[in-house]
């Protein structure tokens, strides 16, 4: 492909992601990987080079733009040379015409950016939410430990006791060590919310909003397997991924749940009022994770968030009903926005008379109303709000 020609498939893969995101269709990953698929011409120089491409003019603009066009428009103006490449050749971009609009820039739409004010993210710390996301692993204490290991690539140490970090798009997934789960992906931020869940050996400890299990993973691999592990979810197709990612790290899981949505108590019967501590890693907008996912800030709007919140607050409820007395609830968003967060907590704690906001330590973070919060400018992590909450005895 011509540089040219990079530029204009650049075009079309942003006009399909903006449709997407408009449309709530596929990823920009997902669209990204069957573009080059049905253009088996484009060499893996050329891939990765449309790739950054694209992923530049998502970073860039802030509200959605009208067509990708617009949005590489935007993109050369902070990039001359990007200019020439507007050329009107055969497989190039035509021309660019006088007075032609580009889209906005920014850090997000507008109304979200007022409900990232709101929340305290402002200036530098909004910035932040679209640098590039180094890649976090945790390696696996129930297989290795972090000082012994031996690994293709010599990572950085960090607070985390398991943690490593590594450049973006290292392929660990391509390890040996990866294979054998001696190594687990995890954004150090994600490693440290776990900790946050206060168990003792022998207690059952329930993931409730498990997905796939990373978390669940890194409680067995904390707790060496000492604590009895239920992960429920309400997606068959992750929550079946968790068995052979399980086998694969050595971690001992007793119940994996599936949840019909609506009636989930109903799954959960033989822990309602048992439970010692459930973790509620809520679904979120995941505004935290923009580093890594920035067209979602494109796809979500207020119907979605207001979805969100909602479903937290079930999501909150349901674990109530499951702790005992003298027993707790870990909440974790990786959201910075505090309905999604302190204000979540503050309505969870209006509507369950009794239970309190328990003190939290960590050595990453601050305090954000009765929880803490993690964000990429001061803990160089994703962003996330954790909370615990008490049920007295």
């Amino acid at each position: 492909m011509t540089p040219a020609a990079r530029v204009q498939a650049a075009i079309e893969l942003l006009d399909a992601i903006i449709e997407g995101a408009r449309n709530k269709g596929a990823p920009a990953d997902r669209l990204i990987s069957e573009y080059f698929k049905a253009r088996r011409y484009a060499g893996s120089k050329d891939r990765r080079a449309v790739r950054e491409l694209v992923y530049r003019a998502v970073r860039l603009c802030g509200p959605v733009p009208a067509d990708g066009r617009s949005a590489m428009l935007a993109l050369s103006n902070r990039d001359e040379s990007l200019v020439p490449l507007f050329d009107g050749s055969t497989h190039g971009p035509q021309t660019i015409a006088p007075n032609e609009t580009s889209a906005e820039t920014g850090v997000a739409p507008h109304w979200l950016i007022e409900r990232l004010s709101i929340s305290g993210i402002e200036s530098d710390e909004a910035m932040a939410l679209l640098d590039r996301a180094p890649l976090d692993i945790r390696v696996n204490a129930l297989k290795a430990d972090r000082g012994t290991i031996e690994l293709p690539e010599e990572g950085e140490p960090l607070i985390a006791s398991q943690g490593l970090r590594f450049a973006s798009g290292t392929q660990v997934e391509q390890w040996r060590e990866w294979r054998d789960g001696l190594v687990e992906i995890q954004d150090h931020g994600s490693q440290w919310v776990c900790e946050a869940v206060l168990a003792q050996p022998g207690d059952a400890v329930i993931d409730l909003c498990a997905g796939a299990g990373g978390k669940t993973l890194a409680l067995a691999a904390r707790f060496g397997n000492a604590v009895s592990l239920i992960a429920a979810d309400t997606d068959k197709r992750r929550l079946g991924n968790l068995a052979p990612r399980a086998s694969r790290a050595g971690a001992q899981v007793d119940h994996t749940v599936l949840l019909n949505p609506g009636r989930e108590i109903e799954a959960l019967e033989p822990w309602v009022g048992k439970a010692d501590h459930v973790l509620v890693d809520a679904p979120c907008s995941g505004s935290g994770t923009w580093r890594r996912n920035p067209e979602s800030r494109w796809r979500l709007d207020k119907a979605e968030l207001v979805r969100f919140t909602k479903l937290q607050a079930h999501v909150l409820d349901i674990a109530a009903k499951l702790v005992r007395p003298g027993g707790s609830i870990t909440f974790v968003t990786c959201s910075l926005l505090d309905e999604e967060g302190s204000g979540q907590v503050d309505a969870f704690l209006d509507r369950h008379s009794g239970w309190e906001a328990e003190g939290l330590e960590l050595p990453v973070g601050r305090r954000r109303g009765k929880g803490i919060r993690l964000t990429p400018y001061h803990d160089g992590t994703d962003g996330f709000f954790v909370a615990n909450l008490r049920f007295p005895c």
